[in-house]
């Protein structure tokens, strides 16, 4: 698991941090390192020793913005990308300095899914190894999904398979009017498994027979209605809307952002039962108790911005 909710921790921050502030992340990742070294040496603070060979990774003013940088293979998920991109999500969650994380694709498509070459060298492999590959791949999705930080998906072109999967794990997705969606997996003869219970958590079961079965394309004006995309926008206004997006939620407190994330996993699609009052409680008394909740209180009593608001973010 990425990381154990922060209910259940206390905390919502990470101990490690990328130090370089508008900059490539620069170095290569080790060959044949595991996923699970991988998080570990982000949690290290590693990820400034790593060169990643299948992402962009920049961080400027508070934002970490992750590139995907297949573009010519539409960005597609291979065993590199899928430990890289675990390992960055790791770094940046780790880091104080970043508020929010901004996920998008180089060249003309988001993310294609599998890469169809990992998908032949798979093929060739016995049941044990393929379900080594398949828990890293769930794994990346799980860490994506439980970062403690605000997360927006940037779907300027085609998502399909665990491309859409990516998206459904982020908090927000802002999606191109030519942005088109596809759950592919059925044509070739396989099924969405992995990215399957954060597709049907965003889109809800009954869409989910139609769009896993029929493995058609849809549009990005569908996927907002079936609740996968919060907003479709032209091309040339993507970056203006995540910008607005992002000047909106640094106003919010991040420790707040992290427990309002693990709030939501500990209480949706689950019966408003006395565990679950009793939980709210807690969790409420918890944070109005922190430090952030206080200084919350007191900036708003005083009519003044409260601390953790970015300097570039009062400046706007």
């Amino acid at each position: 698991m990425a990381k154990t909710d922060a209910a259940k921790t206390g905390k919502t921050g990470r101990g490690a941090r990328v130090r370089a502030r508008g900059t490539t992340l620069a170095a290569a990742k080790p060959p044949g390192a595991t996923t699970a070294a991988a998080r570990r040496s982000a949690r290290r603070g590693g990820a400034m020793a790593l060169a990643y060979k299948t992402l962009v990774v920049q961080t400027r003013d508070a934002v970490g913005s992750v590139a995907l940088a297949r573009p010519d293979v539409h960005n597609a998920f291979n065993e590199t990308l899928i430990a890289e991109l675990t390992h960055a999500l790791c770094a940046l969650d780790s880091d104080e300095g970043v508020r929010a994380v901004v996920l998008t694709g180089q060249g003309k498509s988001f993310c294609a899914g599998a890469d169809l070459n990992w998908m032949k060298r798979m093929a060739l492999y016995g049941r044990a190894e393929n379900l080594t590959d398949a828990r890293a791949l769930a794994t990346m999705l799980e860490t994506l999904y439980r970062m403690s930080k605000p997360t927006l998906a940037r779907v300027h072109g085609p998502a399909f398979g665990g491309g859409v999967g990516l998206a459904a794990c982020c908090d927000i997705v802002v999606a191109a009017h030519e942005a088109t969606f596809s759950l592919s997996e059925a044509k070739l003869g396989l099924i969405p498994a992995t990215i399957g219970p954060y597709v049907v958590e965003a889109i809800g079961a009954r869409q989910a027979r139609r769009y896993f079965l029929t493995a058609e394309r849809f549009t990005a004006v569908e996927a907002h209605r079936i609740g996968l995309v919060h907003e479709v926008v032209g091309a040339d206004a993507l970056d203006s809307t995540i910008d607005g997006l992002l000047r909106t939620l640094f106003v919010a407190g991040p420790r707040a952002q992290g427990e309002a994330k693990a709030l939501i996993r500990a209480i949706a699609h689950r019966p408003i039962a006395d565990e679950v009052i009793a939980g709210t409680a807690e969790r409420i008394a918890a944070v109005r108790s922190s430090p952030e909740g206080k200084e919350g209180v007191a900036a708003f009593l005083e009519k003044r911005a409260p601390a953790w608001l970015p300097a570039a973010s009062r400046k706007r």
